[in-house]
């Protein structure tokens, strides 16, 4: 019997969890529009990624004798580089590195700002204290200054690039996980599970964390444009990720500038790449945040779902 039961609260969390997600794709598309176009445009990237080998016609780093900065053709559809690259394969291939960049940068910048976040402000006092002032001696430097430094020191690399933009967007996203942390520890929920013994673990598991977790949700959706267009400034500024590899701001930076005049086609493909799916990322996450907020109205949050809420103000009524 008890086994019977245990299966039955499985199924139930399982269609509601179901049930929250088909209503958030529901609302996704009815309500925010562009959002749904901003979600198209980034699962197109990512598909573009993915399959970069199939759908580029030419290798990346690929030198065709004699195609010198060609225009677009039959053969070249958007031209070649100065170095006779086909600048539709190296757009291609670029996708893949702004792609890995963005979601690998933003889930460590998510890890790192809920672990950061959550101890801060669950434990207050001196470790709360100390924590913010490494936080605030951080946020003193200019962002692009200090990642340019910790990059000259590190050496540049997709792995570095990563691993700079996520502990440095993390640690500044921390303070808004600290602030929801602290407004959800005093709640009676929690409270009585100190008086009942939760270890500190099991409270910021069971308790705390799903509870800051449309914050936290808001914050990943938002961070993945910020890592994309960090990407780009970075290898723009030659402190990014390395030639050859295809990155969209190398692109810019390098043959890009010194033939812009008789090539355009060397800024124009890269830098429209880069506002296309900057612009989806974008709108993606305005519109999770104005659908997954509880602050905001209509959010879906942690407040139960829409129709559930609907039930509940007919009662009240």
């Amino acid at each position: 019997m008890g086994e019977v039961t245990a299966d039955r609260v499985l199924e139930a969390e399982e269609s509601k969890r179901h049930s929250l997600l088909a209503e958030l794709f529901i609302r996704l598309v009815k309500e925010k529009p562009l959002g749904t176009v901003g979600a198209a445009i980034v699962l197109v990237c990512l598909f573009v990624a993915i399959f970069a080998e199939f759908l580029a016609p030419y290798g990346f780093n690929d030198i065709t004798p004699g195609a010198f900065l060609k225009p677009p053709s039959a053969r070249y559809v958007l031209g070649t580089d100065s170095l006779g690259r086909d600048m539709l394969s190296r757009i291609i291939f670029g996708a893949r590195v702004s792609m890995v960049v963005g979601l690998c940068g933003t889930a460590l910048a998510t890890i790192a700002a809920t672990i950061i976040g959550l101890i801060s402000g669950f434990a207050g006092g001196k470790t709360d204290i100390v924590v913010q002032r490494i936080v605030d001696a951080i946020l003193c430097f200019p962002g692009l200054l200090l990642m340019l430094s910790v990059i000259a020191l590190i050496g540049q690399g997709m792995t570095q690039v990563i691993l700079v933009l996520g502990v440095l967007y993390g640690i500044h996203n921390s303070r808004i996980v600290r602030g929801a942390v602290i407004a959800i520890r005093e709640e009676v929920y929690v409270v009585a599970g100190r008086a009942i013994g939760c270890s500190t673990p099991r409270l910021l598991a069971r308790h705390i964390l799903p509870n800051v977790m449309a914050p936290i949700i808001v914050l990943a959706s938002i961070g993945i444009p910020y890592m994309i267009v960090t990407e780009a400034t970075l290898s723009f500024l030659g402190f990014g990720i390395p030639p050859p590899a295809p990155s969209w701001g190398e692109m810019l930076s390098g043959g890009g500038r010194r033939y812009t005049i008789i090539a355009p086609w060397l800024v124009i493909w890269p830098g429209l790449a880069l506002s296309i799916v900057v612009f989806g990322a974008n709108v993606l996450g305005d519109a999770l945040r104005d659908v997954l907020d509880p602050r905001l109205r209509g959010g879906i949050g942690r407040y139960g779902t829409l129709k559930a809420r609907k039930a509940a103000a007919k009662v009240s009524h």
